[in-house]
């Protein structure tokens, strides 16, 4: 089944055109990251979604439903935390999650949310109180109320410390193993990286890339390194790697020599350090990152 489906979606605001012709789907229980620079479009593909805007060409459907035309049913499917939310009132963080659970009929006990969520201790306390993090976490908690077939958030790590992070990161993983499907945007790449199956890179409104990780990179043709240390190092090695079709940087720091290059290279240069004379002692290698990625899709956005 097809979590969310997005056919053409277009939006503009006057003369503005926040989306173009967006095509995009999410399957059924896969954890999907959403990216791109600030104003690309992210909060509009979202408010899409929710039919909190309508788009200007186009169809949105979320769980096999209309997004526009079955919201009700869309939003009682699924669990929201929103990038920005106005200022909670002098309930405690218990009553908030009494209060989604009542209102979604759902038979959670709030105090397991808030436990999960790593707020239990304040529960009895005015959410009015609550640091960012904190309010973030009450966020999520009543986002997961009902156990929900999809799961957007909207930078959901944004004022976490690196314990929340992980934390979080954990919750979205727990929930896309009891089968929830996870749209997950935000701009923190490591995040991403950290939880998704797919990414989908948003620029200037267009997607100019859905794939997971690995096939970003080669699709990219993206570079990653690889780190010879060496017993030493023989003259001119430097140049002999720069000759190697798919390097594109070389750099010699001691008794190492590291080359930025294609994965498909990375065996040439360790040929290259035996046969110019040097014994390898060792062997680093990394992909490129998500960040690298992104910076390739967006233009270095």
């Amino acid at each position: 089944m097809v979590a969310i489906d997005l056919d053409g979606v277009t939006k503009r605001y006057g003369d503005v055109t926040a989306l173009q012709r967006v095509d995009l789907s999410v399957e059924s229980g896969e954890v999907f990251g959403f990216l791109g620079p600030n104003g690309a479009g992210k909060s509009t593909t979202i408010d899409i979604l929710l039919d909190h805007a309508r788009p200007t060409a186009g169809r949105a459907s979320v769980l096999g439903m209309d997004a526009q035309q079955e919201t009700v049913s869309v939003r009682e499917r699924t669990g929201v935390l929103p990038e920005q939310f106005g200022p909670l009132g002098e309930m405690t963080g218990r009553q908030h999650v009494e209060f989604t659970v009542e209102a979604k009929d759902a038979d959670d006990d709030p105090d397991h949310i808030m436990e999960r969520v790593g707020i239990g201790h304040a529960a009895d306390r005015p959410a009015s109180g609550y640091s960012k993090g904190m309010t973030q976490r009450l966020m999520l908690g009543m986002a997961l109320v009902g156990q929900p077939e999809l799961l957007i958030l909207d930078e959901p790590t944004t004022g976490l410390d690196p314990n929340g992070a992980r934390q979080m990161r954990q919750i979205v993983r727990d929930e896309a193993e009891r089968g929830a499907t996870v749209f997950f945007s935000s701009h923190i790449l490591e995040q991403v990286e950290a939880v998704c199956d797919r990414v989908g890179i948003l620029d200037e409104g267009n997607l100019v890339a859905v794939d997971s990780i690995d096939g970003l990179r080669e699709a990219a043709g993206t570079t990653g390194e690889i780190a010879v240390t060496l017993d030493t190092l023989p003259d001119g090695i430097e140049s002999d790697v720069e000759a190697i079709d798919g390097v594109t940087s070389v750099r010699v720091e001691t008794d190492t020599l590291t080359a930025g290059c294609e994965n498909p290279a990375k065996g040439e240069v360790v040929r290259a350090c035996q046969a110019a004379g040097a014994t390898v002692e060792d062997i680093e290698t990394s992909e490129a990152s998500l960040e690298d990625l992104f910076a390739t899709y967006t233009g270095g956005a």
